[in-house]
């Protein structure tokens, strides 16, 4: 079997999984998902636990931990959570974002954090002196920063407001603090549109451009905001609502936005929004006509009530195999996967045809969509679960079918494979080292987060 691989989809993933965007999971926090606050208040930590590793599974490469509400003792939740999340090893992996408008709770939670953590926020509301002071204690713990667009006359709301407060605090915080540039993470305000307020009309807008104008003219410096915000308006119209989030990120992603407070669950694949949908969305976020307001409120009608239709809707399950595998990998759904997979392993009769085949191509779609934008890493990570799932199903007919061929003769060459250090996700070098082997390769698989060095001795040691 001597087999061109092609991996396009693949490669498009993986180098675009460090580059595009940054997904900061918000449901670890009580003023953005009402069933965590509603355990922290039951006082069940250890179930609330469990929404963090729901975010770190579903994608979330920072998480949100947010305390700040009346009836809680914000700094003692914060300090007994963040203790827990560091005793969760798939959890303690990846960056905390400590989440709160109290000073103390922001120290406290800096205490608790193992390695690098990031604070959410700090803002010059109070003035440059207090800015620079928490500033300083920032950077004395090792913490990156998000820094609100906010002085003492307010949030900034337009365009020239928010890269005026930008660029003053940026000239603060490196000249004067001394801070690593790397680690400032701008907010320049996502708020609502589609409001019926005139001056609304415009702040997806200024916010596209803001975001612009940070990256080209504020060196290293990175841009976050809450998506969530901007369609506030829609409250209770979750089709619509997702729909939204989805081209907001599309276009702001586009604009140099490289991070962001979301929810997997309520994000869309850019291009299967309605189309109809789409342009109502895009006038009002794009502020391209008088009536996009109107528009979009008399469309959004048709969705009222409407519980995520795609969920339930298995017309796709009336295709062909190689639709219904391609479908499955683009839309993350494992449920029929081992049955659509053996389906497709009959059909062609060799295990390894279907991997190169219809996996691959259905992969090369999820690979193109994600580097183009328009679908996010969340959705990527399910869709690797899915091709996960698919490959360990077929993974005994290949060896059976390498016994048979008696494949056991001299290795054609032998293979180092591993994930390099800071990459968790290990899909592509799993199929990658099955479709090799099944081509005769020795295969040495490493793991994943391999240092450079364990892979330059491992060589030199074979030498």
């Amino acid at each position: 079997m001597n087999k061109t691989l092609q991996l396009s989809g693949l490669e498009s993933i993986v180098i675009n999984a460090q580059s595009n965007f940054i997904n900061i999971g918000e449901r670890t926090n009580v003023t953005g998902s009402a069933k965590f606050l509603r355990l922290i208040k039951e006082d069940k930590f250890d179930e609330a636990l469990e929404i963090a590793l729901d975010q770190v599974r579903g994608g979330a490469q920072i998480i949100d931990v947010n305390f700040d509400e009346g009836m809680l003792d914000s700094k003692a939740a914060m300090v007994r959570f963040l203790n827990l999340m560091a005793a969760e090893p798939e959890i303690a992996r990846i960056p905390v974002m400590i989440d709160s408008s109290k000073w103390e709770v922001i120290e406290a939670g800096l205490k608790c954090l193992q390695g690098k953590g990031i604070v959410n926020s700090i803002s010059m509301k109070a003035g440059e002196e207090e800015f620079i002071k928490q500033a300083r204690l920032v950077k004395r713990y090792g913490a990156a920063t998000v820094v609100m667009a906010f002085d003492e006359a307010g949030q900034a709301d337009t365009y020239t407001r928010r890269i005026e407060i930008c660029k003053r605090a940026y000239d603060i915080l490196v000249n004067t603090v001394g801070f690593n540039p790397h680690d400032i993470i701008f907010d320049p305000n996502i708020f609502p549109v589609a409001t019926g307020i005139e001056e609304h009309r415009n702040y997806a807008v200024d916010f596209f451009k803001a975001a612009k104008w940070i990256r080209e003219n504020l060196p290293h410096a990175h841009v976050s905001g809450g998506v969530s915000n901007v369609s506030f308006s829609f409250r209770g119209n979750q089709p619509v609502r997702e729909a939204m989030h989805t081209a907001f990120l599309y276009h702001a992603i586009h604009h140099g936005m490289d991070m962001g407070i979301v929810n997997p669950s309520m994000l869309e694949v850019y291009d299967e929004i309605p189309k109809d949908l789409l342009e109502r969305v895009e006038d009002v976020l794009l502020n391209r006509r008088d009536d996009a307001t109107e528009r979009l409120l008399e469309f959004a009608e048709n969705f009222k009530g409407d519980v995520r239709k795609k969920e339930v809707d298995d017309s796709w399950r009336k295709t062909s195999v190689e639709e219904r595998l391609s479908h499955a990998l683009v839309k993350g759904i494992i449920d029929f996967i081992d049955a659509d997979t053996e389906e497709a392993r009959v059909k062609y009769g060799n295990p390894l045809t279907v991997i190169e085949g219809p996996l691959m191509e259905g992969m090369n779609v999820v690979g193109d969509l994600f580097g183009s934008g328009k679908m996010f890493l969340p959705q990527v990570v399910k869709s690797a679960r899915v091709m996960k799932k698919s490959v360990a199903y077929l993974t005994p007919y290949l060896e059976e079918e390498k016994r048979k061929n008696g494949s056991v003769q001299k290795a054609a060459a032998k293979i180092l494979l591993a994930t390099v250090k800071g990459d968790v996700h290990d899909i592509g070098k799993n199929i990658v080292g099955v479709v090799l082997a099944c081509n005769n390769y020795d295969i040495v698989d490493l793991g994943v987060m391999v240092p450079t060095e364990k892979s330059l001795i491992w060589l030199l040691k074979k030498k």
